[in-house]
């Protein structure tokens, strides 16, 4: 069997399953000119109006530039299982050709959270139990929403929050400054973008994962992070991987081992209830 027949074997087991999960859905959060942007949501099978569940806000890698919701796809749809809503996010990337910073990427980004926090009631989750996750770029559009003020779309309710109440970030490309990822992007403008550069006391708690071989991120730039998190009374746990690249949460053992460790993160701020249900894969 071909390496394509079996992941879209996998799939359709996964969605047809019903004693796992409801099946996607998608829901218009933004146009954008003749564009709409969605969301792609899993929900438990249990689920119910007038549920209020805690959410996961996933946005995909892709140095700002490319990359897929459904990226993070298995990541939702295991967490719908333990009871959570959740949501993977279609952003703008910077258009092809363009050498500036991600703007249209970090508008959405707020614009997907403030959407799910305005409707919670119709996707069945608290508002005040929504985290935000991703991976690489996503990563920084998840810290982004939680850490930095500003860059917000003209057409958003900023009534309406778009802090997320927690963090899972995956090899986040979450520190913009001189030297650093993305900077050649951002250059002078790196305070406008850099979730290192707005860590307060008010953060949200915050788990990290990241490979002690990834090239993109030096694990000092995530002890930093770290240090600065604690020195403020936010909590950060860090995570780090031996000899695991950039992008290593993506294939096992790490897919696994990462969200094993996101399950027990959420378990313990209480948004979810007993033991993982994922097994480690054979060596």
């Amino acid at each position: 069997m071909n390496r394509l027949l079996v992941l879209f074997t996998l799939a359709t087991l996964i969605v047809t399953n019903s004693e796992w999960l409801n099946a996607e859905e998608a829901l218009v959060y933004k146009k954008v000119g003749d564009r709409e942007l969605k969301l792609f949501v899993e929900k438990p099978a249990d689920w119910k109006l007038g549920d209020k569940r805690p959410a996961i806000v996933f946005f995909f890698g892709g140095g700002w530039v490319g990359g897929s919701p459904s990226q993070f796809a298995k990541q939702s749809e295991y967490l719908a299982t333990r009871g959570m809503v959740g949501v993977r996010v279609e952003y703008r990337v910077i258009p092809k050709g363009e050498k500036g910073p991600p703007l249209v990427c970090c508008a959405d980004a707020k614009s997907a959270i403030r959407y799910v926090r305005s409707h919670a009631a119709e996707l069945g989750i608290d508002a005040s139990r929504i985290a935000a996750a991703g991976g690489s770029a996503g990563g920084h559009l998840a810290a982004f929403t939680g850490l930095v003020k500003g860059l917000d779309d003209s057409q958003d309710d900023l009534t309406v929050s778009c802090q997320p109440n927690a963090l899972v970030l995956f090899n986040p490309v979450f520190n913009n400054g001189p030297g650093q990822w993305g900077h050649e992007r951002v250059g002078q403008r790196y305070l406008e973008f850099s979730p290192a550069h707005h860590v307060t006391r008010d953060a949200p708690p915050t788990i990290v994962f990241l490979g002690d071989s990834d090239k993109l991120i030096p694990v000092s730039v995530l002890r930093d992070f770290e240090g600065e998190m604690k020195k403020l009374g936010a909590r950060c746990d860090a995570r780090v991987y031996p000899n695991a690249a950039h992008g290593f949460f993506n294939r096992d053992p790490h897919f696994t081992l990462t969200l094993i460790e996101t399950d027990k993160f959420l378990t313990s701020l209480k948004w979810i209830e007993g033991s993982p249900t994922l097994k480690l894969p054979s060596p």
